[in-house]
C-alpha cells in the first residue's frame, strides 16, 4: 500500500467531499485522516489515503480530472514512514487582541526560534462587540522539543504579548483548552 497526502481547494459548494471520496473509493483507496474546512467561500483541505501501489497513478489522473471542481495536489509518502513528531511536551497557546498586521509572524517567530512546531492553528478576526475595530483570536497546539525550556518560552511569549498589547495564555496541553 502507498500513502498519499491529497490537498484540495475550490469554490465552496455542496458535494465537494462526495466528489473527492467517490474518486478515492473508485480506485480502492482507503480514506484516512482529514482536515477539511470552508473559509471565505473557499473549500480547502488535506486528506491521507492508502491505496494499492498499482492504483496510485490512475488515482492521481482521476484527481486531475476534478479540475474545475477541485484543484488537487498529491504527495506520495516514501517507502519509509514519515518522521513522527518529536516526543517533547505538547503545549497550547491562546491569543486575543486588537487585530494588527504581523501578529502571527511575530508569535511564530518566537516559537520557531525555540524549535517549537505548530501542530494545529485556528484563527479568526471578529468585530469588537462595541464596534471600533476587530479582534484577532488564535488557538494553537504546539510540540516543543524534548528538554525545551518552556518557562523561558513562556517568558518570551509574554514579553511579546505586552509589546503587541494582546492577551496570551501559554501552558502544557493538560492545562489547555478543550478543542471539542
Amino acid at each position: 500500500m502507498t500513502t498519499l497526502v491529497i490537498a484540495v481547494i475550490g469554490e465552496d459548494r455542496p458535494g465537494l467531499v462526495s466528489a473527492l471520496s467517490d474518486v478515492v473509493a473508485e480506485h480502492g483507496g482507503s480514506w484516512g485522516r482529514s482536515q477539511l474546512s470552508e473559509l471565505a467561500g473557499t473549500f480547502a483541505g488535506i486528506v491521507t489515503v492508502e491505496v494499492a501501489a498499482d492504483a496510485v497513478e490512475p488515482l492521481e489522473g482521476a484527481l486531475r480530472g476534478l479540475q474545475g471542481v477541485l484543484e488537487t495536489s498529491v504527495r506520495r509518502l516514501g517507502a519509509d514512514p514519515p518522521p513522527q513528531p518529536a516526543d517533547g511536551p505538547v503545549a497550547h497557546l491562546d491569543l486575543v487582541g486588537h487585530d494588527q498586521p504581523g501578529i502571527v509572524r511575530q508569535i511564530t517567530g518566537v516559537l520557531a526560534a525555540a524549535g517549537v512546531s505548530v501542530e494545529r492553528l485556528q484563527s479568526a478576526v471578529v468585530p469588537t462587540p462595541q464596534g471600533g475595530g476587530d479582534i484577532f483570536q488564535a488557538r494553537a497546539v504546539l510540540r516543543a522539543p524534548e528538554g525545551a525550556d518552556l518557562d523561558g518560552l513562556r517568558s518570551a511569549l509574554e514579553e511579546l504579548a505586552q509589546e503587541l498589547q494582546v492577551d496570551l495564555t501559554f501552558g502544557e496541553e493538560d492545562e489547555g483548552p478543550d478543542w471539542g
